[in-house]
């Protein structure tokens, strides 16, 4: 089974929403947030975890990007 998340920054937490899946965990930092997304799908999908079927997580996260200094030349 393949769970896929998309990762935002919402203030001051870290949330992650299941894409095609009703999860919804957040964390005040990316380590806690990965943690709670693990807690998260083990609960939801707790009938599948019993049956030994292997879960995996992936996730796209958003990325902002500064702008970038220009070389000067001598």
């Amino acid at each position: 089974m393949l769970v896929k998340f998309e990762i935002y920054k919402d203030g001051k937490f870290w949330c992650a929403r299941g894409i095609g899946e009703d999860i919804f965990t957040q964390g005040k930092t990316m380590d806690e947030l990965m943690k709670n997304i693990g807690e998260a799908v083990l609960l939801h999908f707790d009938e599948d975890v019993a049956d030994h079927e292997p879960i995996k997580i992936i996730t796209i996260s958003e990325t902002e990007v500064g702008r970038f200094a220009k070389a000067s030349s001598s």
